[in-house]
């Protein structure tokens, strides 16, 4: 008799969920803000706006800018509040594993945040091995988070997410409650929504 195998994409949604229920050994290394008001700023943005131009560093050293991936790739914007803090450090890595989703619906993700440069290498380095650009939104302060109006009144962004499609226009957005991180499967449901 064969031993049972487990089913791989019930073993990715269980480590996904588990994640923040391991030991992590940076913990100590996070600051805990404590629970903070849901939502503090409102998106002037609405699904079939052209989304704004950008340009940022990233922590690689070169320059973004968003309008380089129209035509080419669908592009997932994913504004985290702070470096450093639990639920910013554990949402970026529980994209590693579904990277290959990303890449089947053909979206380039990309992070950004608040903090500056070296702030964000250190972060990240902390983390397993992210696969997206990380981009400083640091200088001027937040003027890419204010542009997508999820600037909050303390100066960091909302957890707040828009999808847009390779033509430049906006076709999902989720200002989330800061203290969660967004569910993964609803952003595969608007990636896939594309295709329609």
């Amino acid at each position: 008799m064969r031993p049972m195998r487990p089913c791989l994409p019930l073993l990715c949604c269980l480590l996904l969920w588990t994640a923040p229920l391991l030991a992590d050994p940076n913990a100590s290394l996070l600051y805990d803000v404590g629970p903070l008001p849901p939502v503090d700023s409102q998106t002037h943005l609405k699904l079939g706006d052209e989304a704004p131009d950008f340009t940022l560093p990233s922590i690689s050293g070169e320059q973004v800018t968003l309008s380089q991936y129209r035509g080419k790739h669908n592009v997932m914007l994913s504004f985290v509040p702070a470096a450093w803090t639990p639920v910013c450090s554990d949402q970026w890595p529980g994209y590693c594993l579904p990277e290959d989703i990303f890449t089947a619906h053909n979206t380039i993700l990309l992070g950004i945040t608040v903090d500056n440069v070296p702030t964000l290498h250190a972060w990240t380095r902390e983390m397993p091995n992210l696969w997206f650009p990380v981009l400083s939104d640091f200088w001027p302060h937040g003027a890419v988070a204010r542009q997508y109006g999820v600037l909050r009144s303390t100066g960091v962004s909302e957890r707040a997410i828009f999808l847009i499609d390779m033509q430049g226009i906006i076709r999902y957005i989720d200002v989330h409650d800061i203290n969660a991180r967004p569910d993964l499967q609803d952003l595969v449901k608007a990636m896939e929504s594309l295709k329609e």
